[in-house]
């Protein structure tokens, strides 16, 4: 009985674990973004409730919004800017800018189809306005990239693969620690992608693409010397940031 057991393990093991590579080749999908081939297994508009569901619950987190409308105005202004020079104004998404009053962590970052936020921490130590559209053009990069919902479609995946591993051999926690670094690697990718992005907008846009670089400075002053090592986080390490945003520019300065 426990050898046929063990066998009808494994076999459902097998079985879950084919559903899985199954479920992920049929959320196949190209971006037309980005010209990727990406897993996702949710629309544009279940994207956008995701995000305008998760928005004020997000904005306490951060002490709620920045108390003065004429610097939200101005980050609605660059935002919009960057927006209406770039495919961004082709998507489905729908665009909000918030600025968050915390004054201690100095982060941005946006929620799936188009919210995107940025504490008043990291928005006081920018010098200037092509700065301010660095970083928002990066959070927009996120957004187009479908940068969370394919995270979450990986997340899926390998939560699935982990239960079928536990189910066919006991070796759950194994595949769940290799899903851990497949995702922080993706994650660092996700960078990248939003930051060469960020660089074509702010051109199409007007602005000089190499304040980009100061804001990478501004972030790695930020992390200070204790900083996480790069196979740890999700972030790229800023000099590895900059380099690759000095080949966008080259890349895409001159081209309409």
């Amino acid at each position: 009985m426990r050898r046929g057991g063990s066998k009808i393990r494994i076999l459902i093991g097998i079985a879950i674990v084919a559903f899985a590579f199954i479920k992920k080749c049929n959320n196949k999908s190209l971006n037309p973004y980005t010209d990727r081939v990406q897993n996702i297994n949710m629309s544009a508009d279940q994207e956008i409730a995701i995000g305008i569901q998760s928005a004020p619950d997000m904005a306490k987190q951060y002490g709620g919004l920045y108390p003065d409308q004429k610097l939200q105005n101005y980050i609605d202004l660059v935002g919009n800017k960057l927006i209406n020079a770039s495919i961004a104004k082709q998507t489905p998404y729908k665009y909000d800018f918030h600025l968050l009053a915390d004054n201690t962590t100095v982060n941005a970052f946006a929620l799936p189809g188009g919210q995107i936020f940025i504490t008043y921490a990291l928005f006081s130590r920018l010098q200037n306005e092509d700065q301010v559209a660095g970083v928002l053009g990066h959070e927009i990069g996120h957004v187009l990239g479908r940068h969370s919902a394919e995270r979450i479609a990986e997340h899926d995946f390998w939560k699935t693969i982990a239960t079928g591993a536990s189910v066919g051999a006991d070796a759950g926690n194994l595949v769940n620690s290799i899903g851990q670094n497949v995702l922080l690697k993706n994650g660092r990718g996700d960078e990248l992608e939003s930051d060469n992005l960020g660089i074509r907008f702010m051109i199409r846009a007007g602005y000089d693409p190499y304040q980009m670089i100061e804001v990478m400075q501004i972030l790695k002053a930020a992390a200070g010397p204790n900083r996480v090592p790069e196979f740890q986080s999700s972030h790229p390490d800023p000099d590895n940031r900059i380099q690759k945003i000095k080949e966008a520019i080259q890349e895409y300065q001159g081209v309409s």
